[in-house]
């Protein structure tokens, strides 16, 4: 249920976010206790700002509303994606190719499940990584969870 939820907030939300110049770059779904929590994490080139997370929030809550999508209480939340950004669809990955990025998965290459190093390549399938052990490559359904690593 939580992954139609995002799904189709997603599909909602992306052309409203991107008509303010935003960028949907992900949606988290969590029941907690009475009710649940509806994340958003939003960007714009060159930085998102409380105005605009502000703006955003309550256009999709109006939205969100509308649609009736999500069952019983919730609250909302828009927020930006912070330095370490995570990276979810194909898109995202192949802005980042050449920068330092660390996946987790949900089975083991090699037997890790872990990888830290450059993202070299993004396709509509998979994703290739390099670090000091060698160049794999992950699908996206296998993946748990990635993110961009800052250079700091």
């Amino acid at each position: 249920m939580s992954r139609d939820v995002v799904a189709r907030v997603w599909e909602i939300a992306t052309p409203l976010v991107a008509a303010e110049g935003l960028e949907l770059v992900d949606v988290e779904y969590q029941r907690e206790g009475r009710g649940a929590i509806l994340r958003f994490y939003l960007d714009r080139e060159g930085g998102i700002n409380v105005d605009d997370l502000a703006r955003a929030s309550r256009q999709l809550s109006d939205v969100l509303d509308v649609h009736d999508v999500i069952p019983g209480e919730y609250l909302l939340e828009c927020s930006s994606p912070g330095i370490n950004r995570r990276l979810r669809r194909p898109e995202h990955f192949r802005r980042f190719i050449g920068e330092r990025v660390r996946v987790k998965t949900s089975e083991r290459l090699d037997g890790r499940r872990a990888f830290f190093g450059r993202l070299e390549a993004a396709d509509d399938e998979a994703i290739e990584v390099a670090d000091a052990q060698g160049s794999f490559r992950i699908r996206y359904e296998e993946i748990v969870r990635a993110n961009y690593e800052a250079d700091l």
